[in-house]
């Protein structure tokens, strides 16, 4: 009867073939699920569904996500602990990688502050170290400063619907609706700006 090889005459016969073992298992399991470790990017998250029966637990991830109205957005990490919140909501959102141009019009359009006060040039020059709305993007996107570091500023974007409508809200993108992960999320974006 053959017994199961160890662990260690694994390594031996990956060794002997001239490759390596991979120590982790989780990093295997995140590699397929199509995060590469060590990559970091944003996402945006936007709440697409409504509030009636939404269930306690998705409920209570949509507030830790600060989504707590349809059209709402918020920028994320892509982080596994995240990953996981947007999987378990990904019924209520549609969430993908955000570029560049598209936070710059975000910031400039729908930025507030406190006291629901548009983010203006003259506010950052006075109360941070970025002199422009382009600055304070390319530092959210080269992670040197975050939405909930700066004092005033709302981490939260208020959206308006999207100029001609969704394409349903209750089937995945996959199948030709809104819901779940987008590849071209910034096209859907600057609809809603």
């Amino acid at each position: 009867m053959a017994q199961k090889a160890t662990r260690k005459q694994k390594a031996k016969k990956a060794e002997r073939k001239g490759e390596k073992l991979k120590e982790n298992k989780k990093v295997e399991r995140k590699e397929k699920k199509g995060r590469v470790v060590g990559e970091e990017k944003h996402l945006i998250v936007i709440r697409v569904g409504g509030t009636v029966n939404v269930r306690k637990e998705i409920n209570d991830t949509l507030k830790m996500l600060r989504l707590h109205k349809p059209h709402h957005a918020v920028i994320v990490k892509n982080t596994p602990s995240i990953i996981g919140m947007i999987r378990k909501v990904k019924d209520y959102v549609a969430y993908g990688e955000i570029d560049g141009e598209t936070l710059v019009k975000l910031l400039n359009k729908r930025g507030r502050l406190s006291g629901n006060r548009r983010l203006t040039e003259e506010y950052l020059k006075q109360n941070t170290q970025f002199g422009s709305i382009e600055e304070l993007a390319k530092a959210l996107m080269n992670f040197e400063v975050e939405l909930k570091d700066l004092n005033e500023v709302k981490p939260v974007f208020r959206l308006r619907p999207p100029r001609k409508g969704y394409n349903g809200i209750k089937k995945p993108k996959t199948l030709g609706g809104t819901l779940g992960y987008w590849l071209d999320i910034n096209e859907l974006v600057k609809r809603m700006i």
